[in-house]
């Protein structure tokens, strides 16, 4: 069975903070490398940052410097610290692994969390 279960998204003013939570199916979660995408209204999702089983990080340009993506075994979960957020950091924030996780020619995602970054 497959799992993936996003939280933690709010309303924030610019300049605020949020820590996003994904819990994951612990078979998925141990062999994957695990990134958060973004998705915005009329656009695919993007990918923007993403960690290996090593916790070897990757972000995108917008983003670097400003969120930090981790992950905690004990708990089969992966967690996006976002910080100094931008109007443009808003959007539906989603889990998935890299690349996204397909089974039976079907595309796996969770229900996302929405993160609206306004004043």
């Amino acid at each position: 069975q497959v799992q993936l279960v996003e939280s933690g998204g709010q309303l924030v003013p610019p300049g605020g903070s949020l820590r996003l939570s994904c819990v994951v199916s612990e078979n998925i979660f141990r062999s994957n490398t695990m990134a958060w995408y973004r998705q915005v209204p009329g656009k695919p999702r993007d990918l923007v940052a993403q960690i290996t089983t090593g916790s070897i990080t990757k972000y995108v340009n917008a983003v670097a410097g400003r969120f930090t993506i981790s992950r905690d075994a004990a708990k089969n979960s992966v967690f996006l610290q976002m910080n100094s957020l931008k109007t443009e950091d808003t959007g539906d924030y989603y889990c998935n692994t890299v690349p996204v996780l397909i089974t039976n020619s079907r595309t796996h995602w969770g229900h996302g969390t929405q993160v609206t970054v306004s004043s």
